[in-house]
């Protein structure tokens, strides 16, 4: 891909952690690029880090401001992390991709091609936010590879929201992704939430949910005593479907786990719970990109939801690749 205005790249210097003559962390085995484009001649599962530094998405939908710091959060805390990734896996971090003022729409363009790009090279993208807007962003550059093969899409989102609300003056935020995404591939539009909290959706998005015959489960079902029902919930998404995009807002969590959020709620989900739903999603075999969203380090606590965050990559990379 050619240079983009809109790209800014990693500096190796926020990749730091304990010294080891041997590869143990994860610091030793990232790559910083500079710029969007994986080495030809790189071998072995390949994993492309992307940030997305923009908070514009937020700002339309009301949501507190510090989201565009997330990215080099989550990368501070994934650092220092020990590595137990298989021995071909190679690591690239692409950088972020910036908004120019309020201008998000060219972002989420630039974001596309670049997942696109990546899934076609055979690189599993992890895109890190940003608010939630993101995953029209990724979820169409998903989609768009996906469907040039004639496959079907589905896409699992943890999260309190349904982030299907309307667009605002024909313009998206980061509450409207998903309907976004719906608008975009009509019939072809599988979209399975977990986490829904009725006392953060209106009663018009439940309607909105069920026109677009979207799958949830709420939060009073979404618990580890449910295990079971989650499961086939799980099976029969997963089995109508080709492939799976994962999405993860942080604000889904509990904020006594993620009070670093744009939308904190004391009423979220556990990691516990929440790691036997990717642990699940990351062995079907059907995984091919996944985004975690919408962390704010103005508001977190010791790096409490940054350290959840790189957690949840570390995690699903380790039980996917």
């Amino acid at each position: 891909m050619k240079f983009n205005k809109l790209h800014q790249p990693t500096s190796k210097s926020i990749w730091t952690g304990r010294t080891s003559d041997d590869l143990q962390y994860w610091h030793q085995a990232i790559q910083c690029l500079p710029d969007l484009n994986i080495p030809m001649d790189a071998k072995g599962k390949k994993v492309g880090i992307l940030g997305y530094a923009g908070e514009e998405g937020v700002t339309r939908n009301r949501g507190r401001k510090g989201a565009a710091n997330g990215p080099n959060a989550i990368r501070k805390m994934m650092a220092p992390m020990a590595y137990h990734l298989p021995d071909e896996s190679q690591l690239f971090d692409l950088g972020d991709i910036v908004s120019m003022g309020n201008n998000m729409e060219q972002s989420h363009d630039v974001i596309s091609e670049t997942v696109s790009h990546l899934l076609g090279n055979k690189v599993f993208p992890v895109l890190l936010g940003g608010g939630h807007d993101l995953a029209f962003a990724h979820g169409r550059g998903v989609f768009n590879h996906v469907k040039a093969k004639g496959e079907k899409l589905g896409i699992i989102n943890l999260d309190a929201h349904f982030d299907l609300r309307p667009m605002v003056d024909g313009k998206g935020h980061s509450g409207s992704p998903f309907f976004q995404l719906a608008k975009d591939s009509t019939s072809d539009f599988h979209y399975l939430c977990f986490g829904i909290q009725s006392a953060a959706n209106p009663a018009s998005l439940f309607t909105t949910a069920k026109q677009l015959k979207v799958s949830w489960m709420e939060m009073e079902d979404f618990k580890l005593s449910n295990w079971e029902n989650i499961v086939l919930v799980l099976n029969d998404f997963c089995n109508s479907v080709n492939k799976i995009y994962l999405t993860i807002d942080l604000d889904g969590f509990s904020s006594a786990y993620a009070p670093g959020v744009s939308a904190p709620s004391p009423m979220g989900f556990s990691p516990e719970l929440a790691f036997k739903v990717l642990d699940w999603i990351a062995r079907s075999g059907k995984l091919i990109s996944m985004d975690v969203v919408e962390l704010n380090p103005e508001f977190d606590q010791d790096n409490a939801t940054a350290r959840l965050a790189a957690r949840c990559v570390e995690f699903v990379l380790r039980k996917h690749l």
